[in-house]
């Protein structure tokens, strides 16, 4: 595989580092109990400069803004319309959309299928929504769509992506593109590098995420050790994830890494009621590392148990100074900030980011 040089690194000033919040993320999973000019003016009081817009938070913004009960999720001259005033917004609190997110089961799917057909009528659908809102960047996490309903070819993947890539280059638009690790084909790092690779358009690059890699190759919610089940001892688990990030820092050039996200993960076995998560896909369809990052992501240093020091530096290591954006689910929000003080949350992942960033790269 091939290398490159990590000698010429940039020397880290934390504070010049761009910061960003997943509005998704900005207070508990899955509450509309607040606005998104809430979450907008909580961030930025902290000294947050981005904000990586969620579908969800812009259908129901749309709602609020256009007086609606509900909002179609296929209205997309309204959700773009939606766009431009959350655009005007931001740039009121000198906030950056720096990402639109997450686009999903977008690659893979059989040539004259209705599945395939619905994926790129979404595209232009997002591609209208991210002209009108000036976002220049789309999140497309590796599918998790059921195994006998899509490819397992790489290069066809990578030609779907090539095809949305080149839909986005019309606009001078990117593709940040983020291995799920619970997703059916591309899991890990590893195979969402080989995939950009084969697609080979200088507008697609990687999403990395702090807890996607860690809790892919080192941490599991269905063990009581919390640890990836592994022939050998915990020591071994530890190089190997060690071996996986040198390999990182060696392959992968700092301008194909788009942005890097960070979150944790609590032990479930430790943390959680009702203990480790069972090894099926629950009613949902959710495969057990998709629950797990849907409600059990807290900020770095916050209950969390995931080695993502080590892979938050090694990205730092490949001289990647680009967005840091807060991604976090914490089913525990509402006990840790019982009076639902947001900015009080941003401040402490401000808090707690700039920390991780300047205590992971001295693993390197």
């Amino acid at each position: 595989m091939a290398t490159h040089d990590t000698q010429a690194s940039p020397p880290l000033e934390i504070s010049q580092i761009p910061l960003a919040f997943a509005s998704c993320s900005i207070g508990p999973p899955n509450s509309t109990k607040y606005t998104l000019h809430q979450k907008i003016e909580a961030i930025r009081n902290v000294g947050f400069s981005g904000i990586e817009l969620s579908f969800p938070d812009l259908v129901t913004y749309a709602k609020l803004h256009f007086a609606r009960e509900s909002v179609d999720e296929n209205d997309y001259p309204l959700l773009a319309e939606a766009a431009a005033a959350v655009r005007t917004l931001c740039d009121r609190h000198q906030i950056t959309i720096m990402v639109l997110q997450p686009f999903a089961n977008f690659e893979g799917w059989a040539e004259g299928t209705p599945e395939r057909e619905d994926a790129f009528r979404r595209a232009k659908g997002w591609i209208e929504i991210m002209k009108a809102g000036g976002i220049k960047m789309l999140q497309v996490g590796s599918t998790d769509s059921a195994e006998d309903k899509i490819t397992d070819d790489k290069e066809k993947l990578a030609a779907d992506l090539r095809q949305l890539a080149d839909m986005l280059g019309e606009h001078g638009f990117k593709v940040a593109y983020e291995n799920w690790c619970w997703a059916t084909r591309a899991p890990g790092w590893k195979d969402v590098w080989e995939i950009v690779r084969l697609v080979d358009r200088e507008n697609v690059g990687l999403c990395l995420d702090t807890f996607q890699t860690a809790g892919g190759e080192w941490g599991d919610p269905t063990t009581q050790s919390g640890l990836v089940k592994l022939d050998g001892s915990k020591e071994d688990l530890d190089r190997r994830y060690k071996q996986s990030l040198e390999e990182l820092i060696r392959t992968v050039p700092a301008d194909k890494i788009f942005f890097l996200q960070i979150s944790d993960a609590y032990k479930m076995d430790r943390d959680c009621d009702d203990g480790a998560l069972k090894d099926e896909v629950n009613e949902d369809g959710l495969r057990p590392r998709g629950q797990w990052s849907h409600d059990w992501r807290p900020l770095p240093y916050d209950g969390g148990y995931l080695p993502i020091e080590d892979f938050a530096g090694a990205v730092l290591k490949t001289g990647f100074r680009g967005w840091v954006s807060v991604e976090v689910f914490d089913g525990k929000f509402k006990d840790k900030y019982e009076d639902g003080d947001l900015v009080r949350f941003a401040s402490d992942a401000m808090k707690l980011t700039r920390r991780l960033l300047g205590k992971g790269l001295a693993h390197w």
